[in-house]
C-alpha cells in the first residue's frame, strides 16, 4: 500500500491589509503571542545557469551556455544585521530565496535589503497568506504605499507579518514593487511555511517552485534530469513537500509510485496555477528512485522533472 496522508491547501487562506503607518517597525517589537521571528533577506545579483551540465539525460539534447546562462537578482539569507550570506537550506536548492518558517501565532520580521548592482532597480516583498498593516504589503501603488514597496538599492525595509489561524499552510512570496514584471521572471521570489499549533515539523521539506526561465520549464530555476533537485527521504519520514507556481501558466503536480488524500479523496496529480500553493505530506513506505514532475508533458518535456530518492 501506498503512503497517504492529506493535502494542506493553501489556497483558502486570507492577506488582511489594515491601515498602519507608512514606516519600518522597530526590531524586535514584540508579538500578540506565539514567537517573534526574525529573517535578514538581501536581493543580490548572481550568474545563473538553467541546465548547468548542459544536457537533457532522457532525450540526449544538449545545450550551450549561451542559451542556458543569465545575470540576474536573486533573494538570499543573511544572518543578523545582514553580517554574511547564508546557504541554501536542505530540501530548497535553487533560484528561489529562503524557505522562511514559522507556527500560527507567531510574528515574523523580515529585514529586506536591496543589494541589487546589476540593474540599479527598485526592489520589495510581496508575502501571501499572512496579516499585515498597509505599510507592510510591500506591492506598488503609485501615489499610496510607502517605502517597502519601492525599496531603493542600498536601502533597508522591515516587514511586519502575523501568521493567523488561517495562515497555516504554504505560501509564496515575491517583489512587488516597480521592476516586478522582470524580477519575478529573474527568479526574486521565495516560499514562507507555517506550521498549525503542534503541528509536527517535517523530517524532509522540499521546495518545488514551478516557473519557466529562458524558455524552458523549470522547477526552482533548473531543468531536466541532473540538474532540477534531487530530493531524498527514507522510508518512515514524514516528507512534506512545498508545491508552488509563478508566471502565467498552470501545472499539474505528479510523483510516481505516491497518492495523497485531499478532500476530494486520494490522488497522484494536483493541479496549481499562477501564484497558487500548496503543501502535501505523507509518511514514507516506498523506497526506490522515482520521477517528479509536471504532468503537462510539454513542460515536462522541456525541462520541468526530477529525481526523488527514498531508501530503506
Amino acid at each position: 500500500p501506498r503512503a497517504l496522508a492529506l493535502a494542506a491547501l493553501a489556497g483558502a487562506a486570507l492577506v488582511v491589509a489594515g491601515t498602519g503607518a507608512l514606516t519600518s517597525i522597530a526590531a524586535g517589537e514584540p508579538a500578540a503571542s506565539g514567537h517573534v521571528r526574525e529573517y535578514w533577506v538581501a536581493a543580490v545579483p548572481v550568474t545563473w545557469n538553467v541546465v548547468p551540465n548542459g544536457r537533457n539525460a532522457i532525450e540526449g539534447e544538449t545545450f550551450t551556455p549561451d542559451k542556458t546562462v543569465f545575470r540576474t537578482v536573486v533573494y538570499r539569507q543573511y544572518t543578523k544585521d545582514f553580517a554574511r550570506q547564508v546557504g541554501k537550506q536542505p530540501g530548497n536548492e535553487g533560484i528561489q530565496g529562503p524557505l522562511l518558517h514559522a507556527r500560527v501565532g507567531d510574528t515574523i520580521l523580515v529585514h529586506f535589503r536591496n543589494l541589487d548592482t546589476l540593474n540599479n532597480q527598485p526592489h520589495s516583498m510581496h508575502f501571501h497568506g499572512v496579516r499585515y498593516q498597509f505599510g507592510s504589503d510591500g506591492s506598488y501603488i503609485p501615489g499610496f504605499s510607502g517605502p517597502g514597496a519601492n525599496v531603493k538599492p542600498g536601502e533597508t525595509f522591515t516587514y511586519k507579518l502575523v501568521a493567523e489561524r488561517e495562515s497555516a499552510g504554504v505560501w509564496p512570496y515575491h517583489d512587488h514593487s516597480p521592476s516586478m514584471m522582470p524580477s519575478i521572471e529573474g527568479g526574486l521570489y521565495g516560499a514562507l511555511s507555517i506550521l498549525g499549533p503542534g503541528e509536527r515539523t517535517p523530517d524532509h521539506e522540499f521546495v518545488v517552485f514551478l516557473e519557466s526561465h529562458l524558455g524552458f520549464m523549470t522547477i526552482d530555476g533548473r531543468a531536466f534530469v541532473g540538474n532540477t533537485p534531487v530530493f531524498r527521504a527514507k522510508v518512515g519520514d514524514v516528507v512534506q513537500w512545498d508545491v508552488l507556481a509563478l508566471g502565467d501558466d498552470f501545472h499539474t503536480f505528479h510523483v510516481h509510485a505516491h497518492r495523497w488524500l485531499t478532500a476530494d479523496g486520494p490522488r497522484d496529480t494536483q493541479v496549481i496555477g499562477p501564484a497558487e500553493s500548496y503543501k502535501i505530506r505523507w509518511t514514507e513506505d516506498t523506497p526506490g528512485t522515482w520521477l517528479y514532475h509536471c504532468h503537462v508533458e510539454s513542460h515536462m518535456m522541456n525541462g520541468m522533472i526530477g529525481i526523488y530518492r527514498v531508501s530503506r
